[in-house]
């Protein structure tokens, strides 16, 4: 919480954007060592990995503390990744799914959903397991009593790592841990939700070596990728300033329909929420009062009804290009979240992470290779648990830009269960911890 070197947001900004210039121009090095390098490592990853390494040396930082003249501590927090995330990742949204095909996005089958409830079955297996297996080693890390049982505050991570912030506070409220100790899960949700990601990361530049190795039927994907393709080539354009001014108005204008209507649906259906009796319910459909769920709901199903009109045609002119590079700039801001020094300040806690998101790991690999899933589909069914929507569709479009939606729809599906399921983990934790 020390304050970096840099707390302006506009000088953090523009450090961002020399190490996403920086990834940008090694990667289409045509010789030397980074050809070697962009082999093994994708350049998404390091667009997420050097703002967390200039974090972790207290170059930057998402937030921090500092004593002013009169010697109060005074806290201070970046805000861009707010920004990225409420304005520049619809936009995104918007801008790839312009050029979506939705009949071809359905005819990806059923094996994107069953990756998806894998995930989540991971999730609430996980949790338990990881309390019995970390018990045998060191009981007190698994122990607490009362509003300290570490059960309690484990159900936090289980409604963020199932749904997304919304659940993660309905299991805050339903459970009741400690205030006091809950930042220390806040801490561990960071650092593994950022770990797993960045080796999801790692495996789409291996992604031809593990299709092969799962025995993968592709070619749905690789059909929908053509298609979007050929539909690009047909339309393709030299983009003009009036085809940029009108592609930002048709994003920005959505989003900003999207904040318009987020407000009042959020507003509502907290309402008729809070009304509700039974302190269970309550809690399970706590998501519904979420703006942020409202707004990438809303974005999404514009660019979708926009995606049946002309507009779709902006493809062409580069809609999915100017996409990622609000993509690339909400990866940059997540990376800036991760401290890596972190990880050795709680080793108990971040040992449960660890077994537990293996485990959810490792069921994932299991199925996908009994049913012979590509490794798109668990990537992403896992990211729409783990990351949500924030995150979801940044995996998803290191794929392919047109499949960013995907990503979209399990993420926001993964809110609707995300109570529900964290509820059904924190029982069986419970259980483990009393064992």
């Amino acid at each position: 919480m020390n304050a970096p070197i840099f707390t302006n947001d506009a000088i953090v900004f523009g450090i961002l954007m020399l190490s996403l210039g920086f990834v940008f121009f090694t990667e289409n090095l045509k010789t030397g060592f980074w050809v070697k390098f962009y082999k093994i490592v994708p350049g998404l990853f390091m667009a997420y990995f050097i703002p967390a390494l200039f974090t972790t040396f207290g170059v930057i930082a998402p937030e921090w503390e500092i004593e002013n003249t009169a010697g109060e501590i005074v806290k201070g927090k970046s805000q861009l990744y707010y920004v990225s995330s409420r304005f520049l990742l619809p936009a995104a949204l918007v801008l790839m799914t312009l050029s979506i095909d939705l009949r071809a996005i359905f005819n990806l089958g059923n094996k994107a959903l069953i990756m998806f409830f894998t995930g989540t079955i991971g999730i609430i297996i996980g949790g338990p397991l990881a309390i019995l297996l970390i018990s045998i080693f060191s009981p007190e890390t698994v122990g607490g009593a009362d509003f300290d049982a570490v059960w309690r505050g484990l159900s936090t991570l289980a409604g963020s790592w199932i749904g997304g912030g919304a659940n993660q506070t309905a299991m805050l409220e339903i459970y009741k841990f400690n205030p006091a100790k809950y930042g220390g899960m806040v801490f561990v949700d960071i650092v593994i939700a950022n770990i797993w990601m960045a080796i999801l990361l790692i495996g789409i530049g291996k992604k031809e070596k593990i299709d092969n190795w799962l025995k993968a039927d592709n070619s749905a994907i690789e059909k929908l990728k053509t298609k979007v393709s050929q539909f690009t080539q047909s339309v393709k354009k030299n983009p003009s300033l009036t085809d940029f001014m009108i592609m930002l108005a048709i994003a920005f204008g959505t989003v900003g329909f999207g904040h318009l209507v987020s407000k009042y649906l959020s507003t509502f259906f907290g309402n008729i929420v809070s009304a509700i009796n039974s302190p269970t319910w309550k809690n399970i459909f706590t998501f519904l009062g979420s703006g942020f769920f409202w707004l990438i709901s809303t974005s999404t199903i514009i660019a979708v009804i926009l995606s049946f009109t002309k507009a779709k045609n902006y493809e062409g002119a580069g809609a999915s290009k100017i996409g990622s590079i609000f993509i690339y700039i909400l990866v940059a801001t997540i990376g800036m979240k991760m401290d890596l020094a972190l990880i050795f300040e709680n080793l108990g806690l971040i040992a449960i992470g660890v077994v537990w998101m293996s485990i959810h790991a490792g069921l994932l690999i299991l199925v996908a290779k009994i049913i012979k899933a590509p490794y798109f589909f668990l990537a992403v069914g896992s990211q729409a648990n783990v990351g949500g929507a924030a995150s979801a569709p940044i995996v998803a479009q290191a794929f392919h830009p047109s499949l960013a939606t995907v990503g979209v729809l399990l993420a926001v599906f993964g809110y609707a269960i995300g109570t529900v399921g964290a509820i059904a983990c924190t029982i069986l934790m419970e259980l483990a911890s009393s064992l």
